[in-house]
């Protein structure tokens, strides 16, 4: 998993709550456990105005081109501002693979699903909660920029816009070492591998018939 570092990065918004899982991707790509191909199919309702399917080409697909995603600057978005209850639903993991494929890192929204939440973390992707009047003043300046970036700033837990303003959110102390350090489950255990060589050495040794199992 790669570290997660201090960026500047284009803002698309989607001003919509309870946006859900299936709208992020669509049931029908969940084919892969790759993590990576799903970008295409980011928002897929929302960004094409004809029906896909999995392996198609969606070059020659027909875009909205209302939808934010496929605007300029947008569509190299780097942080996605969205309502409360952001990835409801059903418990893909795909949902973050599609955003982090797509090129997004950061979600800023006032809340989120539980195991949406959870799955951002142990992709080392950032979910950023912040109060709904702050996300309203954020959608505000989206709409009066047309290239409205912010700064995210991990390691100080703070979002700053162009005028200097500081938004500080807060995360669990654990998530964000992991996030800093590119840490997921097996990287963490794989932190422990020479005591664990030497548990598995010492156990062997006191027992030899299980080494043949």
């Amino acid at each position: 998993m790669e570290k997660f570092e201090t960026f500047s990065g284009i803002v698309a918004a989607i001003d919509r709550s309870n946006i859900d899982t299936d709208a992020i991707i669509p049931k029908q790509y969940l084919k892969s456990i790759k993590r990576t191909g799903f970008g295409v199919n980011l928002f897929d309702d929302w960004r094409y105005l004809d029906p896909g399917a999995p392996g198609e080409d969606n070059a020659q697909r027909r875009p909205s081109l209302d939808f934010v995603l496929n605007q300029s600057p947008y569509k190299h978005a780097q942080v996605l501002l969205a309502r409360e209850n952001f990835a409801c639903g059903s418990s893909r993991e795909h949902a973050v693979w599609a955003l982090m494929d797509f090129g997004i890192k950061v979600v800023i929204a006032p809340s989120y699903a539980d195991i949406f939440y959870n799955n951002s973390f142990k992709n080392g992707f950032l979910p950023i909660a912040l109060s709904a009047s702050i996300v309203d003043q954020l959608f505000e300046e989206f709409e009066q920029s047309d290239d409205f970036e912010l700064d995210i700033d991990l390691e100080n837990q703070c979002v700053t816009n162009a005028a200097g303003v500081k938004m500080p959110f807060e995360i669990d102390e654990f998530r964000k070492y992991c996030l800093l350090n590119g840490l997921d489950d097996i990287g963490l255990s794989m932190q422990h591998a020479d005591q664990i060589k030497n548990f598995e050495q010492q156990y062997y040794a006191s027992y030899p018939w299980l080494g043949n199992a």
